[in-house]
């Protein structure tokens, strides 16, 4: 019997875990829209892991100095802890999506706990900011089959990025951010970035946070157009 059940354990396990492959840069270059490739005139900005009263509020004032919006994917477990910042976000022009509740891998998470929990999040995400998000980006940008599910369950949008700028690590500084980015930086991008350091080393956000307005130099230096992915047209 279990050499009969063996073929069927391995194809729902491939089932379960094929999605997760869009992680990897070769494969999201097959998939421009998951990858948020977007409008060739304009490149998206996003944050992960917030909102974080430490953090947040500085990338806000960074954008708001340089007449920029984003798009933040929230965190449900930092939203339910600080709602009063996910409101800041909204009230300062920015898009907000949803980010998962937790930061926890989706290939690692026992069946229902995705469904349910990206579920809780937008819910929490629309009663705290009065928005309905529209995008979804896993946590570690791991996609699943239940990962997909849910997004189509509750009417959410999945996006990857094109480019980041590895601003999670403790060596990260605003410079090395840019570094990255700089291949990316082209039309039709979406940028990965993070506006707190809740699931990153201690104090990584500030690399990010310095390396702002250089990239949003750059982009507008090249013509493009700078801000959320709700003004990206991802194809």
């Amino acid at each position: 019997m279990t050499g009969v059940l063996a073929p069927f354990a391995l194809a729902a396990a491939l089932l379960h875990a094929g999605p997760g492959a869009a992680w990897l840069p070769v494969v999201r270059r097959r998939l421009p829209r998951l990858a948020g490739l977007g409008a060739p005139g304009h490149v998206a900005l996003t944050f992960d892991d917030g909102p974080d009263p430490r953090s947040t509020p500085l990338f806000l004032d960074e954008l708001d100095r340089l007449g920029c919006r984003a798009t933040f994917f929230l965190l449900g477990e930092m939203l339910e802890r600080h709602p009063e910042v996910g409101r800041d976000v909204v009230l300062a022009g920015h898009e907000v999506a949803v980010h998962g509740w937790g930061h926890g891998n989706a290939l690692l998470a026992p069946p229902g706990r995705v469904t349910a929990e990206v579920g809780r999040a937008a819910r929490l995400v629309r009663a705290v900011t009065g928005l309905r998000p529209v995008w979804y980006r896993p946590p570690y940008g791991v996609l699943s089959a239940e990962t997909l599910f849910a997004a189509r369950r509750h009417g959410l949008r999945p996006v990857l990025w094109t480019a980041w700028g590895r601003d999670w690590t403790a060596r990260a500084t605003p410079e090395s951010v840019m570094a990255t980015l700089a291949p990316g930086l082209r039309g039709g991008a979406t940028l990965l970035l993070h506006d707190c350091d809740h699931t990153s080393a201690p104090g990584s956000w500030r690399s990010a946070l310095g390396a702002l307005a250089p990239v949003v130099d750059l982009c507008r230096r090249a013509g493009l157009r700078v801000g959320p992915l709700g003004e990206h047209a991802a194809r």
